[in-house]
């Protein structure tokens, strides 16, 4: 399920504006919430997919089409951000879009980790990928070249206050 405003302006040409990508156990009740209702609130047509609707292993059709036509994209990486195979598949298709318009952009936000763990310098996300392996082997590498793609952009650090 989506949720999004749409004030009848299209002048962006796009169906959502913002793409929220995070682990929904890690942050969506608590930062993903707050950000998603002040974007709302200011007008901004937002996608937050519902994780719990998810259905198979496919990146769904829906998901692909909200990235497709979105145009800035916040993955918000947190602890377990690179242990949900769903999160690494949308920052993929999120670096791929972005390097095929120069209209689209991504803006990394770093919840509790530091961008050298995105960056797979420590364990953090390694181990993470590492699980990964068995069942998703020929897609880890994408993977681990979008994190560390999107960690180089300066981004937007913040820790849990508890």
């Amino acid at each position: 399920m989506s949720a999004s405003v749409d004030d009848g302006h299209s002048s962006w040409g796009a169906e959502f504006e913002v793409f929220l990508s995070f682990r929904g156990p890690d942050t969506r009740r608590s930062f993903t919430d707050n950000l998603y209702h002040s974007l709302v609130r200011a007008g901004i047509r937002v996608f937050r997919d519902n994780e719990e609707i998810r259905q198979g292993e496919k990146i769904g059709d829906e998901l692909l089409h909200a990235i497709k036509s979105s145009k800035i994209y916040l993955p918000i990486f947190s602890r377990d951000y690179a242990s949900s195979v769903w999160c690494l598949r949308e920052l993929t298709h999120m670096v791929e879009c972005s390097s095929k318009a120069k209209d689209k952009m991504i803006l990394p936000i770093f919840y509790d980790v530091d961008p050298d763990d995105v960056k797979l310098r420590t364990p953090l996300y390694l181990d993470a990928l590492e699980k990964h392996e068995e069942k998703f082997g020929r897609d880890v590498p994408q993977w681990k070249e979008a994190l560390t793609e999107v960690a180089r952009i300066r981004g937007l650090g913040l820790k849990d206050k508890g």
